[in-house]
């Protein structure tokens, strides 16, 4: 069991179906200890509203144990890499993911995709690229986790993509998985839950890990605190708090 889970999805994005509490009650049953609430970015025809995610910070830190990242999962939008949250409101987040979905970037081709994905690790403003590997989206892929390393991004290998979506993600995430190790890029696992009963579930994306031969250890999902300092080395000094917590629990 891993304890930490940076990509879940509540009926703020109204393609999914559980709320903040749910996620938290199922948890508390599995011995998750952190998780990120990330719904979709605005530009998407369901997500929540901009304001959804600045007002975030109503939210406790830790509920029974349980600690919460302010997350989103924001939408890469064209080939500079922009993404559809902006400002300072950026750093108010604890967290900021950012993928392809296909109602805001149509997929086109290798060239196109690997532009937008290049500029948007480089632009400093994400911290994950969520589901890479996705099919709909070639990529050149030796440069983007060449890339996603010197830039210390992270690339995540989703959960979803082998189970309800993205279907025929194997091969794409196992040679990034492979090139993660090669040019020691930071990988994580996201369950990508759209229903809190998927929380912390990642045996099919461990599996291509492993066969990548990445190490355990050196994956964000590993503890708390990896992931916390993780996002502390990047910046976002939101997570100070919760630093402290899981240093004074430890």
């Amino acid at each position: 069991m891993f304890p930490v889970d940076t990509h879940t999805h509540t009926v703020a994005s109204t393609h999914a179906y559980s709320t903040v509490h749910d996620y938290l009650a199922v948890a508390k049953q599995r011995g998750i200890q952190l998780f990120a609430l990330t719904d979709h970015g605005p530009a998407m025809a369901d997500a929540p509203y901009f304001w959804h995610f600045v007002n975030l910070r109503v939210l406790p830190r830790v509920v029974d144990g349980v600690a919460i990242l302010r997350g989103i999962e924001a939408n890469i939008s064209n080939e500079r890499g922009d993404i559809d949250y902006f400002g300072d409101y950026l750093a108010e987040l604890d967290m900021v993911q950012a993928g392809f979905h296909e109602p805001v970037f149509p997929p086109t081709d290798v060239a196109n995709h690997t532009e937008a994905l290049l500029a948007c690790i480089q632009s400093g403003k994400v911290d994950i690229i969520t589901h890479p590997g996705n099919p709909r989206y070639p990529i050149e892929q030796d440069i983007i986790v060449k890339t996603a390393a010197k830039y210390n991004v992270a690339l995540e290998i989703n959960n979803s993509s082998f189970v309800s979506s993205r279907k025929g993600s194997e091969p794409t995430c196992l040679s990034i998985a492979k090139l993660a190790v090669k040019y020691d890029a930071q990988l994580v696992m996201g369950s990508d839950s759209h229903i809190a009963f998927t929380l912390g579930q990642f045996d099919q994306a461990l599996s291509i890990i492993d066969e990548a031969g990445y190490t355990h250890e050196r994956l964000l999902n590993y503890a708390p605190k990896t992931l916390l300092s993780f996002l502390k080395g990047r910046g976002h000094r939101t997570v100070d708090d919760l630093l402290d917590y899981f240093n004074s629990n430890s």
